[in-house]
């Protein structure tokens, strides 16, 4: 067995070594330490490796901070609210139409000139005017953002020469209004949607989202308005608008243009009836007027949806929160709108399918082109419908 180190149990060390004669001047210097150094520093290897070995473990096993635990469930989209959103149902229909002096009517067997800033707009006054009128649509592209088009000297020429221009406002068309106002044409009617249904450009979510196609009751509105310009600009055609009017709305009226607008906002109406309530997230502020239409619960952050439409970076924290509510299990479906598409808007959409959020498809613009107007709104508020009822059917 070892014998035990004096220096590690605390002895005092004896003297070592032959003995000196008794009263010799020279001091007796102690031997040296050497195994009870060798001891120590064994020791404090020991405690290195071993606090090492435990400073790493702890690092290695401890989970990451997660960043979604800083959000309520409420913000993730726990027992959200039917109705947050909701907007002005009151049109004013004077502000809707202008005129640079009286308007200049157009005689019977001419037809009427229409320009319509958007292809939307543009299918319901050219299937309300038939064959009385002539209608250009500016913006159909199907690949571009709209809200990044660029007017040339056509666009310019066209309006000058028309007898009514549709623009949708809210700053969505501000240079169709740049070339109304540069062109100044006399008796021209100029129906501007955003004024029609008070929406404001310096408005929020709802009271200044371009995106009055999406709403139906603005839709409405905004019809009505047309019918009573064409009525205007060739009143001894009031018996044909009329009629048109009719098969544009009913589906007893012939059905030339396939979906009415009666089938379309009844489609929209089964939807609120079986899927109110439900959580849902959008990656641009386009579908906010559906989603209050439909009682549908719309989570995903207003600065993130708003900064999309606007061509800009959202906001670090609104991507964050995105992101966890999309983890969070509580979003059923997100809604993507394909023409403002981003890096960010992508990494979404793929986070969406991650973590088994249905994604359905919106546009801008009527796609194809040559749809009417209803016929492609129809085909958007199926696919919303199936997207809701795959969540449904996965219950």
């Amino acid at each position: 067995m070892a014998a035990a180190d004096p220096a590690a149990a605390g002895a005092t060390p004896a003297a070592v070594g032959p003995s000196e004669p008794t009263g010799s001047r020279r001091s007796r210097k102690p031997p040296p330490r050497r195994s009870s150094r060798l001891t120590w520093v064994a020791i404090a290897v020991v405690v290195i490796v071993v606090g090492s070995g435990v400073a790493y473990e702890f690092a290695s096993s401890s989970a990451a901070p997660n960043p979604c635990a800083a959000f309520t469930p409420q913000q993730l989209g726990a027992n959200a609210t039917p109705g947050q959103v909701s907007g002005n149902t009151t049109p004013n229909f004077a502000a809707g139409t202008t005129t640079n002096g009286p308007i200049a009517q157009v005689p019977v067997g001419t037809t009427i000139q229409v320009v319509a800033g958007e292809n939307f707009w543009g299918s319901l006054i050219s299937q309300l005017g038939g064959n009385l009128t002539h209608v250009l649509s500016i913006v159909s592209d199907p690949n571009a953002d709209p809200h990044e088009y660029e007017a040339n000297a056509s666009d310019a020429a066209a309006i000058a020469n028309a007898n009514l221009v549709v623009v949708n406002g809210v700053g969505y068309d501000d240079w169709a209004l740049q070339l109304i106002a540069a062109s100044d044409t006399p008796g021209q009617e100029v129906l501007n949607v955003g004024n029609l249904n008070g929406v404001s450009v310096s408005g929020g979510i709802v009271t200044g989202n371009p995106h009055q196609w999406y709403n139906p009751i603005y839709v409405n509105h905004t019809l009505l308005a047309m019918y009573a310009d064409l009525v205007a600009l060739q009143p001894a055609s009031t018996a044909i608008f009329q009629q048109n009017f009719y098969d544009l709305n009913t589906s007893a009226g012939g059905g030339a243009e396939g979906v009415s607008l009666d089938q379309l906002y009844a489609r929209a109406n089964q939807i609120k009836a079986d899927f109110a309530g439900t959580v849902v997230a959008s990656t641009e502020s386009i579908f906010v007027y559906l989603a209050n239409y439909t009682g549908l619960d719309l989570v995903s952050p207003q600065p993130f949806m708003e900064a999309i439409a606007e061509g800009n970076d959202p906001p670090a924290a609104s991507v964050a929160l995105f992101e966890c509510q999309l983890e969070s299990g509580y979003v059923k479906v997100l809604v993507y709108n394909i023409q403002t598409v981003t890096p960010i808007t992508t990494t979404i959409e793929g986070l969406a399918a991650e973590h088994n959020v249905t994604v359905t498809y919106v546009s801008e613009t009527i796609q194809p082109p040559d749809t009417s107007f209803q016929d492609w709104m129809y085909g958007e508020y199926d696919s919303l419908a199936n997207a809701l009822n795959a969540d449904q059917l996965g219950k």
